[in-house]
């Protein structure tokens, strides 16, 4: 079953969905918040992994992020890491308030750059009991150093300079100046990173689009992006359990591997094989193993 929903974060209202099962014995059930990759929206991978959960016992919390999708907040499309993690954060308060959900129960899913945020708001939010994500990205990292960290300083300091100008300039009366999360186009990138060639597969194409992933970050967030470190406190999380799944092919894996070597003995690395980073958003078989590893691990952690 699903309920659509709104909770405030910061002052701006979110937009969410709540998945519950359909044989519920009106007992209150173990939740879990799931938080949206950066550029995507609560109805597409977060939904699919809710839908599953769902099915397994558990609530499941799906919300857009400030700024983006049916969420509040101006500019549109700002990307701002520490809003995020109070976006997860106020997705828990919400959850601590509903008769119909044990409080002592909650925990949370980040997906891809939801992945960083989510352990970043588990450090400090001890009322996250289990923390899990899939196919992680510390956004900073990726952004700033580029994938596999090709990038040089830099370009850090371009980004800097133009996020002043740019400040400037909407003070001034001018629209925000955005950049595209993946390429609209197949065009020319059969060289590129398989990251890049499977988002554009997966967000411009019915496969995943949806209409309320308009593809834009403002460009202006780079300079909160670029105070912000997923992992750099993770072994807060610490006794509180720590699940991190990757695909054996993703090119983003490094960004779990390392994480749960900062995090200490709490964490689990679970590598499935074969699968891409962007295949862990909705291929059956890839989406099914997580699933299956997901249910063991929030059993374990939040029915007991």
């Amino acid at each position: 079953m699903k309920t659509n929903v709104t909770f405030p974060s910061a002052g701006l209202n979110l937009a969410g969905i709540l998945f519950t099962p359909d044989a519920h014995t009106g007992q209150a059930l173990p939740a879990v918040v799931i938080s949206h990759p950066g550029g995507g929206v609560k109805e597409q991978t977060a939904s699919v992994y809710a839908e599953r959960l769902a099915r397994q016992g558990f609530a499941a919390l799906v919300f857009d992020a400030a700024y983006q999708g049916e969420s509040e907040g101006l500019p549109r499309g700002l990307e701002n890491p520490f809003q995020r993690a109070e976006d997860v954060r106020a997705a828990v308060t919400y959850l601590t308030t509903r008769d119909d959900i044990d409080p002592a129960r909650i925990g949370a899913l980040g997906i891809c750059a939801s992945g960083g945020y989510v352990p970043f708001a588990a450090q400090t939010d001890h009322r996250i009991k289990a923390v899990a994500t899939v196919s992680a990205v510390d956004i900073r990292d990726l952004l700033v150093n580029g994938l596999g960290r090709t990038q040089g300083p830099e370009v850090l300091h371009t980004l800097l300079d133009q996020a002043g100008t740019l400040r400037t300039a909407e003070a001034n009366g001018q629209a925000p100046a955005t950049l595209t999360w993946a390429p609209e186009s197949p065009d020319g990138l059969e060289d590129a990173p398989v990251l890049y060639r499977e988002a554009q597969d997966y967000y411009r194409t019915p496969r995943g689009g949806h209409c309320n992933s308009t593809n834009q970050w403002v460009l202006r967030s780079i300079d909160q992006i670029a105070q912000y470190d997923s992992y750099a406190m993770i072994h807060l999380i610490a006794p509180r359990p720590l699940l991190m799944i990757i695909g054996s092919e993703a090119d983003t894996a490094y960004f779990s591997r390392e994480a749960v070597t900062k995090a200490g003995d709490n964490a689990e690395l679970h590598t499935i094989d074969g699968a891409t980073h962007i295949d862990l958003y909705d291929q059956d078989e890839y989406v099914t193993s997580a699933t299956t590893k997901l249910t063991d691990f929030y059993t374990t952690h939040l029915t007991h």
